[in-house]
């Protein structure tokens, strides 16, 4: 049986400019739960509306409690969802499939080129303030952050297949590698 677990005193206005007066309202299940909604009674008469269910609780006590926490600017959205109506879905019965044949077995992956790759991270001016800061920062990045700055500055000739298998750790010493020899050389 279905009860009210709150009286609102406060008028809710409609986007339309229109007033009603709202209560809680709840009921319990088949299933032992109860589930809440709301009611909203125009203030110039006319037949009440109501929302959909807006809760399901364990029993009545938490039911009454979900209704002591509904605000004024829950209460407005409830009321256009109410005036919006049940969302309508329909479904199609289709006679044939949507696709030809099954999903591939295979899927290519894109490879990478310097051409598309941009790094967020520059590991030179990084390991100018130390190579701990660079390690620090490195370990911050996910995998595929690694593989662009390996690619950009050219840090490795591994191609970007072989990279995509290596390990965030594996990935980090390859940048720390590749930035130590190109210093290096151009101290050299």
């Amino acid at each position: 049986m279905a009860v009210i677990l709150r009286q609102f005193h406060s008028i809710v206005r409609a986007e339309s400019g229109a007033t009603y007066t709202a209560r809680a309202c709840g009921a319990g299940t088949d299933h032992g739960l109860w589930q809440g909604w709301l009611e909203f009674e125009p203030a110039d008469g006319g037949a009440v509306i109501r929302s959909g269910r807006e809760t399901t609780q364990p029993n009545r006590r938490d039911a009454e409690y979900w209704a002591t926490g509904l605000t004024p600017v829950y209460l407005e959205g409830a009321l256009e969802r109410a005036l919006r109506g049940p969302i309508v879905r329909t479904e199609t019965a289709s006679s044939s499939p949507a696709f030809g044949e099954p999903e591939p077995d295979i899927h290519v992956k894109a490879v990478r080129t310097p051409a598309t790759v941009h790094s967020i991270l520059d590991p030179f001016s990084a390991m100018e303030r130390g190579e701990v800061l660079l390690r620090q920062q490195l370990n911050a990045l996910a995998p595929h952050h690694l593989i662009n700055i390996i690619i950009e500055y050219q840090l490795s000739g591994d191609n970007p297949v072989r990279l995509e298998g290596m390990t965030q750790a594996a990935l980090i010493e390859t940048i720390i590698a590749g930035v130590r020899s190109a210093l290096a050389r151009t101290s050299e």
